[in-house]
């Protein structure tokens, strides 16, 4: 089954929306959950307090969740008068998702459950993968993937797949005269092997965003712009704790952005802070393409490439980064994806040295930190698009977009038929 892709243009109309009962009781349903994932085990008057519902509607919602499966029940909490007070946790195996992420340097598939975890994980490095290598991948693997994760395929509520925009088109080095095929492909298609599953596409920097939002540091900064470093360089937008897209769903594309290279030549900043900017640096040395992912810092000639990269890197962030936080003020700007989380640890450091010395005219510096998501944050996050019911909105609310009606009767179907793998 196929869902309508997140990726095409969104537009919106001139008019403003209002809420229905239906909308409006789906959204306080996502606050409580999300409400919950952010401080734990809480009690219902904890809750309402947080969110600012009524108790009454708090006790309804929270029951019901508690029956779909989606809560449980963690002790009482003691000391007060009365009776204990129940306090509730998300419960991990209320619901089951796989999220894929397709980039042009490899292939990745994880089983996260409701709590975010990622219980199996495949993936291969594949340079320029083809959508018939994806194809494969998925159909070779999927039944392995469920069955180290301990799940059976009929707990999984749906599919979601995250791959970079215009895939075929951007030059990036050593692309194949055909990589071309992947322009206008209908990626869904690729998984109609997925059977009843729901099927979502969606930009791999908005789905690691995403991701991060709900159960990373975007907990704790509500609003934070997000650089995803993968083959190649993407960006993710969060204000007030919603993905915003812009008006034709192309926020964030910061690796587009032209800088200066470091040699007096202008170059997009996604030919210089990405894993291909990485390897290309390295092959300079006739340094192994292999280190780019584990790279040796030990090794004198590694650890004199890898420093100079991150430094040429964080030059070339500094007028963009400004931009950033002149232009949006977020609360933070978080580097995630495939870099080695120590180079992550290191570009950041040194973008924030960079920006003070340069940025003394702006009225705000969001800090930049190193995301907490793990280097699959686009498979976990593509995930969690089948959740997308059950969690926070990513679009706002006022665009209302509540699960289809397939969506629904995955999700009841797959808590109604709950059985052990």
């Amino acid at each position: 089954m196929r869902v309508a892709t997140d990726m095409a243009p969104q537009r919106r109309s001139g008019r403003l929306a209002g809420a229905n009962i239906e909308h409006a009781g789906q959204h306080n349903q996502r606050v409580v959950l999300h409400a919950i994932r952010v401080a734990g085990a809480s009690t219902r008057a904890e809750i309402a307090d947080v969110t600012g519902l009524t108790s009454a509607t708090i006790s309804n919602i929270t029951n019901r969740l508690l029956d779909d499966g989606l809560l449980q029940r963690a002790g009482q909490r003691r000391g007060g008068r009365g009776q204990p007070a129940t306090r509730l946790v998300v419960n991990p195996e209320g619901a089951f998702a796989i999220g894929v992420n397709i980039d042009r340097d490899h292939l990745t598939m994880v089983a996260v459950d409701f709590d975010g975890a990622v219980r199996a994980r495949i993936s291969r490095e594949l340079r320029y993968p083809m959508p018939e290598d994806v194809r494969c991948f998925f159909r070779s693997h999927v039944d392995d993937l469920l069955r180290e994760a301990g799940v059976a395929s009929r707990r999984i509520i749906g599919l979601g797949v995250a791959v970079p925009d215009d895939l075929g088109r951007v030059d990036l080095p050593g692309l194949p005269a055909d990589y071309h095929q992947w322009s206008g492909y209908d990626v869904a298609a690729l998984f109609d092997d997925a059977g009843d599953w729901p099927v979502l596409v969606e930009n791999d920097a908005a789905a690691a965003a995403i991701g991060e939002m709900q159960f990373g540091l975007g907990q704790h900064h509500g609003s934070f712009f997000y650089l995803l470093v993968a083959f190649g360089l993407g960006g993710g937008v969060v204000v007030n704790s919603l993905y915003d897209r812009g008006a034709t769903g192309r926020s964030g594309e910061i690796g587009f952005l032209e800088v200066d290279d470091g040699a007096g030549r202008r170059a997009p900043l996604q030919s210089i802070v990405s894993l291909a900017g990485f390897a290309d640096a390295l092959a300079g040395a006739g340094l192994p393409e292999a280190s780019v992912r584990e790279p040796d810092l030990e090794d004198a000639r590694v650890a004199a490439v890898a420093h100079a990269w991150v430094e040429r890197a964080a030059q070339a962030l500094v007028q963009p980064l400004l931009a950033v936080s002149c232009l949006l003020n977020p609360g933070a700007v978080l580097i995630g994806g495939r870099l080695p989380v120590v180079l992550v640890e290191r570009l950041a450091q040194r973008a924030n040295v960079l920006l003070s010395r340069h940025g003394a005219h702006a009225p705000a510096l969001a800090p930049v930190m190193a995301a907490a998501m793990a280097e699959d944050s686009p498979a976990i996050g593509a995930a969690l698009l089948a959740f997308g019911h059950l969690l926070l909105p990513a679009d706002g609310v006022a665009r209302h977009r509540g699960p289809t009606n397939e969506q629904e009767r995955a999700a009841r179907s797959a808590r109604t038929k709950r059985v052990d793998a």
